[in-house]
């Protein structure tokens, strides 16, 4: 009895059509996925509110250095190892041509004053006008006439709006910048317009400055580094409590044209920026300056 009970559904089931079943499930299912799709959309959409919400400026800095353009000065000790190997060197360096040369003019001297040599060395002798001691000379005048740069410009290391001052030195570009009613200085920062990234907007932040006449290259997409800031409570509006400046490092490109002195913009070695910067904003900034 219990067997015939049990069979009987499954009858049923076997008569019913096969599309009827299916209906079914495909009724389920579809039931399923548009759940689904209602709630990723609605998701999507509390994301793109949040951001449009979001209370937070969003800015981005540039930290533009120029690179040492001559080498620092060696210490101490890079001077006593410099003079160990070019002593080493020295030692165990063969004749270069030149002394190879000397040494060929000194052998045909000796053997002319002692009338041992043949007619076809006398004939190319003749035809060489200038022998190797001669060419020292001429390379011993030039060097006299030879005047070095200087390497300390106290005129010119002492203007910091200039970007040729301390050439031994990485420097970095300030700009003072009007922020909650005073002035700054701070690396070159822009407000982010919707529809661009931050790149973009560092790279319009460096175009926007009045004495940018330099070329500058910038190192990779990516921010180096972030700092976010509070506002004064009675600035505080329903769109905006503070400001997250995003930092891109750029370097002036080789050759570039030097920009105009401008009394707004300072060009500091970074042992010179605690000066002029903010305690808490110096603490961000030190991380990713390099220190050549």
């Amino acid at each position: 009895m219990q067997q015939t009970k049990m069979a009987v559904p499954c009858r049923r089931t076997a008569s019913r059509p096969l599309l009827q079943i299916l209906s079914c499930f495909s009724g389920t299912t579809s039931r399923q996925f548009s759940r689904t799709c209602v709630c990723r959309a609605a998701r999507q959409t509390q994301i793109v509110t949040e951001r449009v919400r979001s209370p937070w400026t969003l800015m981005a800095a540039v930290c533009l250095q120029r690179l040492p353009v001559i080498s620092a000065d060696c210490s101490p000790v890079e001077q006593r190892v410099e003079q160990m190997m070019h002593q080493m060197e020295l030692e165990k360096s063969l004749l270069s041509d030149h002394e190879l040369r000397l040494l060929e003019d000194a052998d045909r001297m000796s053997r002319k004053q002692a009338h041992d040599y043949e007619e076809d060395e006398e004939d190319a002798g003749e035809q060489e006008i200038m022998l190797a001691q001669d060419m020292e000379d001429t390379w011993e005048l030039k060097l006299k006439r030879f005047q070095p740069a200087a390497r300390v410009r106290a005129d010119v290391d002492q203007t910091l709006t200039s970007s040729e001052r301390c050439l031994a030195d990485s420097l970095v570009l300030l700009s003072e910048q009007q922020v909650c009613g005073g002035k700054l200085w701070l690396l070159p920062q822009t407000r982010w317009q919707e529809g661009e990234t931050l790149r973009q907007t560092a790279e319009r932040a460096l175009a926007s400055l009045p004495a940018a006449a330099f070329k500058a290259t910038f190192l990779g997409n990516a921010p180096c580094g972030v700092y976010k800031y509070k506002l004064p409570k009675a600035a505080w509006t329903d769109s905006s409590v503070g400001t997250k400046v995003f930092f891109f490092k750029a370097v002036v490109s080789h050759g570039a044209a030097p920009a105009a002195p401008d009394a707004s913009h300072l060009w500091l070695k970074k042992s010179e920026l605690q000066k002029y910067l903010k305690p808490a904003y110096m603490m961000k900034v030190e991380r990713f300056i390099i220190g050549l």
